[in-house]
């Protein structure tokens, strides 16, 4: 990274790497404060949407030295796009955070149409956007994780064997949930921030009904937003109605399962899901 990049995002190193599907991504890692992997190794926290997480997520990592509320040690992973897709990220997210099958809600189409006529997106753009939806790969993406991207980080940067977390706002927070229900043993806590379950036949239901009466050790840390449930845009309604309801199914069955409701829109929630979830799941 550039002396100013490393004046802006102390201890952070940036590469980029090409996953078995062909993708290019760009990964900033950002280490502890004075980190020594040989006499303290620390796990890894791997933050989505790096491209726009890594900014407000990153300098958080001063919360480990916080005397009032010490948060446990971690290396944080966050990972985006790269070269001439790094301008893309966010319709090339959906590929990668939405799982397989998932459909299109029509209150989403109705969000991307409405960026149109206010001039947020042009027609290239949004029809762009929306055809990343209709081919997703979640699973492609999860498998990058756990199986490429987490053995060259336990290498270069020699992390603890255990303890290791995830972090998606979004549709970022909509791959958590699908993370967390599949049951990938390599994170131990997960935080799903506004996750996008635009639809009442989301594949997360779906998911739901798949796992039986089967449970799953890893914790699960969901935010939602005071903006989105009490404001009049309908795509934020139905995200914190669907996702209400995962939560009550999920509470109910007696799950590893927190969730707070904070005072934030969707857009500025990030940074607040991001510390909810390092206060709830990784406190010291």
């Amino acid at each position: 990274m550039s002396t100013l990049w490393h004046g802006c995002l102390a201890g952070t190193d940036y590469f980029e790497m090409r996953s078995s599907s062909g993708h290019d991504y760009g990964v900033w890692v950002t280490t502890p404060p004075g980190y020594d992997p040989a006499t303290a190794p620390v796990p890894a926290v791997y933050v989505l949407d790096g491209n726009w997480a890594v900014g407000l997520t990153a300098p958080l990592i001063v919360t480990q030295l916080d005397p009032m509320q010490r948060i446990q040690p971690y290396l944080q992973v966050s990972v985006g796009y790269a070269g001439e897709d790094a301008q893309h990220w966010d319709r090339l997210r959906n590929r990668d955070l939405v799982p397989p099958g998932e459909p299109i809600a029509k209150e989403l189409i109705d969000a991307v149409e409405m960026g149109v006529r206010m001039g947020a997106r042009t027609r290239e753009e949004a029809d762009a956007y929306l055809a990343e939806l209709r081919d997703t790969h979640a699973d492609a993406f999860l498998t990058f994780l756990t199986a490429e991207l987490h053995p060259r980080i336990e290498r270069d940067y020699r992390t603890a064997t255990s303890g290791h977390g995830l972090f998606g706002y979004s549709y970022g927070g909509l791959f958590s949930l699908y993370t967390w229900l599949t049951g990938s043993a390599l994170f131990e806590t997960i935080g799903a921030g506004s996750p996008g379950v635009a639809g009442e036949d989301s594949r997360i239901f779906a998911q739901l009904e798949e796992m039986g009466d089967s449970r799953n050790a890893a914790k699960l840390h969901v935010t939602l937003n005071e903006r989105e449930l009490l404001g009049d845009l309908p795509i934020y309604q139905s995200l914190t109605k669907n996702t209400a309801t995962v939560l009550h199914r999920l509470t109910a069955r007696g799950d590893a399962v927190t969730s707070t409701i904070l005072r934030e829109t969707h857009v500025t929630g990030l940074q607040a899901s991001f510390l909810s979830y390092l206060r709830t799941c990784r406190a010291q």
